[in-house]
């Protein structure tokens, strides 16, 4: 096979490997937009019972993965018309991405040991404002005891330790409607230490998954200066 039939081989090879990454990046985005909205959505309202939280992490993944999204969808006319210039554009880009990715995940994990820190002193504000609570911070407070089967913040005699003592909620109750004044019917267990498991098993996963799909771009960047680099090679040929 001739130098230039292998070229031309080499291209079309990796236009195909490059349609492929296209693909799984543009997936990846779709998956890192899921994770911001599920951030949003399911682990806002445990965030923000710590005083730390800042609201932002959800946001930073959504503006990721919809960026992804976008550059994945244009990258498939950058492969098909092979244009050198906008491949080595889309390494750059790929490049930035990995960036940002790598950045949000490593802040992420930061994050995480910040809104712990503030759990305890959230939790016992959002248990003094309780009663008198306008906004959604007691219904979140409640479900978060149906949810996570606990009850006060290190334990239930907390609600009768504020001042003025409160009464024991009824999202405490191991059966619906008990008697919270009996110390068998309610759960035992503080929210504080279950909180904690639950988000860092939760932001955990989020901050490893985002710093593991952080260096799949660059693949991307290899594949995307490859081809450019074949297709330059091809017109030098077709030209000597």
């Amino acid at each position: 096979m001739g130098k230039p039939l292998q070229t031309v081989a080499a291209m079309a090879c990796m236009k195909s490997l490059l349609m492929v990454f296209n693909f799984i990046f543009w997936v990846s985005g779709i998956a890192i937009l899921a994770i911001g909205i599920w951030m949003e959505v399911e682990l806002y309202k445990y965030m923000e019972m710590s005083t730390e939280f800042s609201g932002t992490a959800p946001y930073v993944l959504i503006g990721i993965g919809s960026l992804i999204i976008l550059i994945g969808s244009l990258a498939c006319c950058c492969t098909v018309k092979g244009q050198p210039v906008l491949l080595y554009v889309y390494g750059a880009f790929l490049a930035i991405v990995f960036v940002m990715e790598l950045g949000a995940g490593i802040s992420i994990f930061a994050y995480r040991a910040k809104l712990s820190d503030g759990f305890d002193k959230g939790l016992t504000q959002a248990m003094m404002n309780y009663r008198n609570d306008s906004t959604h911070l007691a219904g979140d407070f409640d479900l978060m005891q149906e949810t996570l089967k606990c009850c006060g913040n290190h334990n239930p005699n907390d609600w009768l330790n504020l001042t003025p003592p409160q009464p024991v909620p009824v999202s405490c109750c191991i059966q619906e409607n008990c008697s919270t004044d009996i110390e068998q019917n309610i759960y035992s267990q503080g929210c504080y230490t279950k909180i904690i498991a639950f988000l860092d098993a939760n932001i955990g996963m989020v901050a490893g998954a985002a710093v593991g799909i952080a260096f799949f771009p660059l693949i991307g960047v290899v594949l995307s200066c490859c081809l450019a680099s074949i297709i330059n090679k091809t017109k030098y040929e077709q030209m000597a």
